[in-house]
């Protein structure tokens, strides 16, 4: 037997053939595989864009961060120029404030010289003009059955004659009995008024019928006439039955001058009466709230001070100024919802001796002394000498206080 030749079958395919389309399906599919791999992640691809706008726009931008920078300091800058602006406007805001309350002034004047009061006897522009500047006006409220409350106080604590005179020059405090007239103008009343002023020249007299329930009235009046004769700091109500210390007076003053607004005195919220025939009724309790209710805080009326700026505001509006039976709560409603300074001194409201007597000893003199049971001082007729003498400063006192 011999060797037999490998079988070839028939028809079927090479294995050369075979071997080559391995070989050929190896390396496409490697470059298949290769391409698909190379595919960049979409996150990855917009994370690298975003950085290379980042790098191009500052490589085109170079000045970002110095402008960023420079925005800081000119944000410094423009702080410090509102700062300014604040303090224009502060000033030109008091320079209006002061043309406001001047025009005012002379409009009061014109309203009091259209109405014939007799304490103004120029036109209202000239009356604006001669206006004195001054520290402060007391007006101390008096009616015609007080001539003798008006001497026990001129032989006290109020300066007489020339000494009078010289406290309006070198001090600049004016102080006046404030009085009206009577219902029959020129009668034996208003003639002895007249003959007690030409003795003492220490009164003002209003455009005013006296009258006990015509206080808020004559409250009114009394600013309105004083702002437009005198350009003061301060304008004082007092009654004609309390005691005065004018050198404390002065002093307390002279911490508040500063201010716009101030309305002071010894602050209170007293029942609202509504019983009738009761002293202080007041007939329109009702607008109060209930029975039983207070009214909203406001100063005593013994003694009050207001500033210029309330003084003027009073003389402009008193025709719609509403006014209630008791007049320091008149006065205290003509200020709410206005921007105004309460101050509660109760220097302001010290009592007779000796409570007058230990708040001088324990440095805390007092400025004003009355007794609260009698709404002024009891008898003050026959007590205002003793009063003086225990609870005055001395009578030189005003001339050495600096204001």
């Amino acid at each position: 037997m011999g060797l037999s030749r490998p079988h070839k079958a028939g028809n079927g395919v090479s294995t050369r053939w075979v071997s080559l389309f391995c070989i050929a399906s190896f390396f496409l599919g490697v470059l298949v595989i290769n391409r698909f791999w190379a595919i960049p992640d979409p996150d990855k691809l917009d994370e690298e864009a975003s950085s290379v706008e980042k790098h191009k726009s500052r490589a085109l931008n170079p000045t970002d961060d110095c402008e960023k920078k420079d925005a800081i300091v000119r944000t410094g800058d423009i702080l410090s120029q509102v700062a300014q602006t604040h303090d224009v406007i502060m000033t030109l805001d008091k320079t209006i404030s002061s043309l406001e309350m001047q025009l005012a002034a002379a409009r009061a004047a014109k309203v009091n010289d259209d109405e014939g009061s007799p304490v103004v006897t120029n036109s209202g522009s000239e009356q604006f003009k001669d206006r004195p500047k001054v520290f402060f006006v007391m007006g101390i409220i008096t009616a015609f059955s007080s001539r003798k409350r008006r001497d026990s106080i001129r032989e006290t604590w109020m300066p007489q004659g020339e000494e009078l005179r010289k406290l309006e020059k070198e001090k600049g405090i004016i102080m006046r009995f404030v009085i009206g007239h009577s219902a029959t103008p020129g009668g034996v009343l208003d003639r002895a008024v007249d003959a007690e002023d030409e003795q003492h020249k220490d009164f003002l007299r209003l455009n005013h019928i006296e009258g006990y329930h015509e206080l808020s009235t004559k409250t009114q009046v009394y600013f309105s006439t004083a702002v437009a004769k005198w350009d003061a700091d301060f304008y004082i109500k007092v009654d004609d039955d309390v005691h005065i210390n004018l050198g404390m007076v002065g002093s307390t003053l002279a911490r508040h001058r500063s201010k716009p607004r101030v309305y002071l005195g010894c602050m209170k919220s007293g029942p609202v009466l509504s019983q009738k025939g009761v002293k202080y009724h007041e007939p329109e309790y009702w607008k109060f709230g209930e029975e039983g209710n207070k009214y909203f805080r406001h100063a005593t009326g013994q003694i009050y001070v207001i500033s210029k700026d309330l003084a003027t505001y009073i003389s402009v509006n008193r025709q719609v100024l509403h006014k209630y039976a008791n007049e320091d709560v008149s006065l205290g409603s003509w200020f709410i919802g206005l921007d105004v300074e309460h101050i509660d001194d109760r220097s302001l409201c010290c009592g007779t001796p000796p409570d007058c007597e230990w708040k001088a000893q324990a440095g805390n003199p007092c400025a004003a002394s009355f007794d609260w049971s009698c709404s002024g001082i009891c008898k003050s007729v026959e007590r205002m000498e003793e009063v003086h003498q225990r609870c005055g400063e001395g009578d030189e006192a005003i001339w050495h206080t600096s204001f």
